[in-house]
């Protein structure tokens, strides 16, 4: 049985005027990502994997090309259906982390529940029960200065994860973490693509190589599927 298309990507292009040169970030670029898949992006700083990650999310516009997610073609949809879109069937997560320092974690993982209009008693529920499936339930009340750079990324997982999306975007997930800690991060956004959310990570880390279920490389915007036996090897 073939799984649920979540993103497809058609000759997508992005090109950035500086003056009067032009960088092309991406060139002619297709990829079909199915739901419950965890997929890696690998590239080095300025390759175009996270502009890649910005147009699937919506964050950006190709130059040319098309996205669909969902079934949805981002193109045709107006400013407020695709802002719609991003906050329910989409969750990022930041390499930074991007939590509100004032807030709990409980509250931080509470706030786009909040802003989506989730009764309170529902949101602080759900709330509770993302940050026990990460892994936090005794740090709930903590917040970000009291978080060691694991666990704040696991808040931030746990927020992404708030409005149930069908995926998950995740730029440089492990670049502020040490090899430990960022391996046990890898590992639970598998066990989230387990449970039926596709994950889509842009990084240069070679650990996720090893755990993703596909790899593709991106050299000067060029996209290409790494073959099995390489990804174990690299």
């Amino acid at each position: 049985m073939v799984s649920k298309e979540i993103v497809r990507v058609v000759g997508v292009e992005r090109v950035y005027r500086a003056g009067h040169e032009e960088v092309r970030a991406l060139r002619s670029v297709d990829l079909t990502v199915h739901q419950g898949k965890m997929i890696a992006l690998m590239g080095r700083s300025g390759s175009g994997k996270t502009t890649l990650l910005n147009i699937i999310g919506g964050l950006d516009r190709p130059t040319a090309g098309q996205v669909w997610i969902g079934g949805q073609l981002l193109s045709q949809l107006p400013d407020q259906a695709l802002t719609e879109l991003r906050r329910n069937q989409i969750g990022f997560v930041f390499q930074s982390f991007a939590l509100i320092p004032v807030l709990s974690a409980l509250e931080n993982v509470e706030l786009p529940m909040h802003i989506a209009g989730v009764p309170r008693g529902a949101r602080h529920q759900r709330a509770l029960d993302l940050l026990h499936l990460v892994g936090l339930t005794k740090r709930v009340h903590h917040r970000p200065f009291e978080l060691s750079g694991g666990e704040q990324q696991r808040v931030g997982i746990a927020r992404a994860l708030a409005n149930q999306p069908s995926l998950l975007l995740a730029d440089e997930p492990t670049g502020e973490l040490d090899s430990v800690t960022g391996l046990q991060i890898l590992k639970l956004f598998l066990r989230i693509a387990s449970d039926g959310v596709t994950v889509v990570i842009a990084t240069h880390d070679p650990t996720v190589s090893e755990i993703a279920h596909e790899t593709y490389d991106l050299v000067d915007g060029v996209l290409g599927l790494r073959e099995p036996e390489l990804a174990e090897i690299v």
